[in-house]
């Protein structure tokens, strides 16, 4: 429809804040019902838009030197006239744009404060808008070929972040594994590894240690269809990374690990998320090789006899 309001959201260039941002879809068409919505956001989260509701286009955003990527995104969005622009890089493009209303996103705003609550406050929303995933048919076929005909239940996992220092080491989630695979309570399990291309070292150590019940997840398929695959994941570990927002915006029980970064700004969001991190007082940052494989597989068993117990594991 032609006469249907226009909205523009300019998403995080990283696929975590992408995924902790994107109740704000919802918010959109709260406040402009029917709203034609179009994403920019960074290449790599671009698929984790491309079905979700109301959403007409998907500009992929890649980052260039001297804001070069504001040029383009200006040629690309500037001859329309908004009814809403939403910027949450606090960029200085939603006051050279047409618009209607602006809701810029200030990262001064923050105090340590969970950024889902920041930016909830930001669309004056009446509840906080809880992150989701958008999942089409392309994914979950995607997820049903990785995933297979196997129903025994799986333990999804992410041995890699795009920091160095906030991934646990490689050797420590082979350890992981190679015990949980012996735990009663995970007998029958599979393991799933997942992570992008050039993450397989990473995840070469777990994968070993899985032997046959291992599923080697990693670098297939795109970004929704990891999630897809998470989703039908009936447990998720995995470092402070994307696919932890992604495994908790997905409802399935997660676990993050944390070391130097903060977890009480960062931590995965949703009744079924929980973290364990290197250090537990708030502003003390240690290495995540402070993190020990009994304290990561206490937190393990602990998120297993929390969600899991003694019910079904199996999901569609």
């Amino acid at each position: 429809m032609s006469d249907a309001p226009r909205a523009l959201f300019v998403n995080s260039d990283r696929i975590g804040d992408c995924v902790m941002f994107s109740g704000v879809i919802r918010e959109i068409d709260r406040q402009l019902p029917g709203a034609r919505i179009t994403v920019a956001c960074g290449p790599s989260a671009a698929a984790l838009f491309r079905a979700a509701p109301g959403v007409e286009r998907v500009v992929p955003l890649p980052k260039k030197k001297a804001g070069g990527h504001w040029l383009d995104l200006l040629k690309a969005v500037g001859t329309t006239r908004w009814d809403m622009v939403v910027d949450i890089r606090g960029s200085g493009l939603a006051y050279l744009l047409r618009a209607r209303e602006r809701r810029i996103y200030n990262r001064r705003w923050e105090k340590g404060r969970p950024k889902v609550e920041m930016v909830s406050e930001m669309m004056r929303a009446a509840g906080t808008l809880a992150p989701e995933i958008f999942p089409d048919a392309a994914a979950r076929r995607a997820a049903s070929a990785i995933l297979g005909e196997n129903l025994s239940p799986v333990l999804a996992f992410a041995p890699i972040s795009t920091d160095p220092a906030r991934s646990w080491p490689a050797e420590r989630w082979g350890r992981l594994i190679e015990r949980l695979a012996r735990e009663p309570a995970f007998d029958g399990w599979r393991f799933m590894a997942v992570g992008g291309p050039g993450d397989q070292p990473a995840a070469a150590p777990a994968l070993a240690a899985a032997g046959p019940r291992g599923i080697d997840a990693v670098g297939k398929g795109d970004i929704l269809a990891s999630a897809a695959a998470i989703q039908r994941a009936a447990l998720f570990v995995g470092n402070d990374s994307g696919l932890m927002h992604v495994a908790a915006a997905a409802g399935t029980p997660t676990l993050g690990l944390f070391g130097p970064s903060e977890w009480w700004h960062k931590a995965p969001w949703g009744p079924k998320s929980r973290f364990v991190a290197s250090s537990q007082t708030r502003g003390e940052f240690q290495p995540i090789e402070a993190l020990t494989v009994d304290r990561v597989l206490a937190a393990v068993l602990s998120l297993h006899a929390e969600f899991i117990g003694g019910g079904s594991t199996t999901k569609p």
